[in-house]
């Protein structure tokens, strides 16, 4: 407390007496009154005086212990209390400050800006960006049927999978190094991050799905290479906020729709796959222009370490996508932008609880309550997507209750998982992914009828987390 709050006006503090030191070392200020001089005239009552300049803090506390405890941490001692004010102690001296003070609280403040807060159009528009390259596979399945296959998986897959798989570790990570320098207010630093990692990514993309590739799979790898040369650009554009643009490069994947029904010609469909490649690399090349001049490197920017866990939390996820069957890839792409605006609906309730709530209780009951109306929202939207992608995607498995149960359970552990990584708990979404896709993996190969027993227990497991976690106050601080 600033000792100018002692003070009355047209006085100083060289003219008020010094107070010898007191208990714990601390000198009792020079702010409070002390007893009069010899032959001085003591004031009717000491305690008017005191009150008119405790005034504003006197009116806005909710017990005289709060009026007490700033007594004490003031110097104020029992002694000093009886022989100016006549009270025993500084208890019974804040119970008489307390009474004589109207209650007067603090007009609110204005409604702090919601950092969490966003628009639904915006997240369905990055749903949208999420779902729009799937049409590339339809526009590609032509070219992507040569070859003989292997492991008992279609012509074409173990040269796309193992580069997809690639480049969703290596943009996951590199994306929160970028995501990391932009909330250290240094733009230039996250263009400069994604200048130099995302042309990386795109040529470890390339080289793994060209490996991979088997005799007769050339077509599938140099699909694969235009698919990791494509995750690397559209990072760039979704870190740096250019969904639009994403979005009107992956415009020429429209095309797509009429080959549901119809072949099209071999030449228009490596045109129109070119064409959107195309746009989605010149619009990365574009707003990473900047990051070619030179300038002061920035610093305090996370170890490359801290981005490790990142990159293995896409491996995880990426995994339980693949084996969740074309048609539930659809569903679960175009439910991200659904998922994006619920987890920040779940963190922006988390801090307006945080203004309003008084007891530890109270706040673990009400974001209890959030956490489980926001996954049921998503779990809604996911089963409304899921059965209309069996509906409308040519070829896609009927709807039936185990593959509609088994798919809602790994929508469940990807919300989740990214529930925790928002709150910084990435290391264990990240843990808890991989062994449910190891899981799911081996199901598939030895026991098919497991596989929703393994996402249903990594989905508990994260859910029993996000409870144990996220229900305390302390993890939705800024």
């Amino acid at each position: 407390m600033s000792g100018s709050l002692w003070l009355k006006p047209g006085t100083t503090q060289d003219t008020l007496p010094v107070i010898p030191r007191q208990r714990h070392g601390h000198r009792t200020p020079a702010t409070v009154p002390a007893p009069p001089a010899a032959g001085g005239v003591l004031a009717a009552d000491p305690l008017d005086e005191l009150a008119h300049r405790l005034d504003a803090l006197a009116a806005v506390a909710v017990h005289p212990d709060e009026i007490a405890a700033i007594l004490e941490s003031d110097g104020m001692t029992d002694d000093h209390i009886r022989l100016t004010y006549g009270r025993p102690d500084s208890f019974a001296l804040a119970e008489d400050l307390y009474a004589r003070t109207e209650r007067r609280h603090p007009a609110p403040e204005a409604q702090p800006a919601d950092p969490w807060h966003t628009g639904l159009a915006g997240c369905l528009l990055r749903g949208l960006v999420f779902a729009l390259p799937g049409l590339a596979y339809v526009l590609g399945a032509p070219l992507l049927a040569a070859g003989p296959g292997r492991y008992g998986l279609p012509p074409g897959t173990v040269p796309l999978f193992a580069g997809a798989v690639t480049g969703w570790v290596w943009n996951q990570a590199l994306a929160h190094r970028a995501y990391t320098w932009l909330g250290l207010g240094d733009r230039h630093a996250a263009v400069r991050a994604l200048l130099t990692g995302a042309p990386a990514g795109a040529l470890a993309g390339a080289a793994v799905a060209v490996a991979a590739a088997g005799p007769g799979e050339r077509p599938a790898a140099l699909f694969g290479a235009g698919q990791a040369l494509y995750l690397a650009a559209a990072t760039v554009l979704l870190v740096l906020g250019r969904e639009r643009a994403l979005l009107t490069a992956l415009l020429p994947l429209a095309g797509a729709v009429p080959a549901f029904r119809h072949d099209l010609p071999e030449p228009l469909r490596i045109a129109l796959l070119l064409l959107s490649l195309a746009a989605t690399t010149g619009f990365a090349a574009l707003v990473l222009r900047p990051g070619l001049r030179r300038g002061a490197r920035g610093r305090g920017g996370p170890p490359f370490a801290a981005s490790l866990p990142y990159g293995l939390f896409g491996l995880g996820s990426g995994l339980l996508v693949l084996y969740a069957g074309a048609d539930a890839v659809i569903a679960l792409t175009l439910s991200m932008g659904p998922a994006e605006w619920l987890l920040h609906r779940f963190r922006a309730a988390g801090l307006a609880r945080l203004r309003l709530l008084t007891t530890a209780y109270e706040f673990r009951r009400a974001v209890t309550g959030t956490l489980a109306r926001c996954l049921g929202g998503y779990l809604a939207v996911l089963f409304v997507l899921t059965v209309g992608a069996a509906l409308l995607w040519p070829g896609a498995a009927a709807v039936s209750v185990p593959r509609v149960v088994s798919l809602l359970l790994v929508g469940a552990v990807l919300w989740l998982g990214l529930l925790l990584q928002a709150f910084g708990a990435v290391a264990s979404a990240a843990v808890v992914c991989l062994l449910a896709a190891a899981a799911q993996g081996l199901a598939q190969a030895f026991a098919p009828a497991a596989g929703p027993a393994a996402a249903g227990a990594a989905a508990g497991t994260l859910c029993v987390l996000s409870c144990v976690l996220l229900v305390r106050p302390t993890a939705h601080r800024c």
